[in-house]
């Protein structure tokens, strides 16, 4: 069975830093872009960030600059390091297989992580 699994996230404050982890198992990220998206309180969900299966990639214009999105094949892991919080990253943070382009989600939703930047 398919799965992703996400964790890292928690409570910061303002300016502070989180790496959140999304993990798979049943199946070898190595050839798939994959993508970050979150979903704030009353708001739809949206993408963040994505990474192509050759490496490249994409970040909101709210992100950029603060975050990264990086991949381990090895370690069947992607990953977001998320720099310099602020109270409007505060949201559930999913990840999810998405096309090799636009940062669309194509697979299905796991639990999330919960991140909260507030003082």
């Amino acid at each position: 069975q398919s799965q992703l699994v996400e964790s890292g996230g928690g409570l910061v404050q303002p300016g502070g830093s989180l790496r959140l982890s999304c993990a798979a198992s049943g199946f070898t990220l190595a050839g798939y872009a994959m993508g970050w998206f979150r979903q704030a309180p009353g708001k739809e969900r949206e993408g963040v960030s994505c990474i192509s299966s050759r490496g490249s990639t994409n970040y909101a214009d709210s992100v950029k600059g603060r975050f990264t999105i990086s991949r381990d094949n090895a370690k069947n892991t992607v990953y977001l390091q998320m720099n310099s919080l602020k109270p409007e990253d505060t949201g559930v943070y999913y990840c999810t297989v998405t096309y090799q382009s636009g940062c669309r989600p194509r697979g299905s939703w796991g639990q999330g992580t919960q991140v909260t930047v507030s003082s």
